[in-house]
């Protein structure tokens, strides 16, 4: 069976690699030593500082081994090689609901990279899911858990790389 893929775009890899190397070389130690200082204070059975700690370092030990599986299992994907009113991730949509002047502005990105409050919609999202493959003047219906509703590609372009 093959391992299921993560696609992104370079720059997201690039983050998460970051956040990696924080992870092991400051965080991980940092944990191991509120442990060693922790274990100085005796008795473990009932050592609060003791428990917090572990719990702390399962965490840790977590978020490596997600970050380390998305690393390796990355594919990359290039906003350049798909056509330029094609969204796909890497790309920056404009839509409007049909029947409103509101528009929103999205950045399509891997789930990795997701952050709703700055606008990065994973393609695993419903609004990310329709509106992948789609072009420039296409109307999607997109059906959210609030409901369904229709928009209109109002622009796509490719995101300009936060680094």
């Amino acid at each position: 069976m093959s391992e299921k893929t993560f696609p992104m775009t370079q720059t997201e890899k690039e983050q998460l690699e970051k956040e990696l190397e924080e992870l092991k070389l400051v965080r991980r130690p940092e944990v191991v030593e509120r442990i060693k200082i922790a274990r100085s204070y005796g008795d473990l059975s009932e050592n609060s500082e003791y428990d917090a700690a572990k719990d702390e370092q399962a965490f840790v030990e977590g978020e490596i081994s997600t970050l380390e599986n998305q690393i390796r299992y990355a594919e990359i994907i290039d906003s350049d090689a798909v056509a330029k009113d094609e969204v796909a991730i890497g790309k920056t949509v404009v839509v409007q609901e049909v029947g409103t002047t509101d528009k929103d502005t999205y950045h399509i990105v891997g789930a990795a990279g997701a952050d709703i409050f700055s606008g990065k919609i994973s393609n695993d999202s419903p609004i990310g899911q329709a509106l992948i493959g789609k072009n420039k003047g296409d109307k999607v219906s997109i059906v959210s858990p609030a409901g369904s509703y229709e928009v209109e590609i109002i622009s796509v372009e490719k995101t300009e790389d936060n680094k």
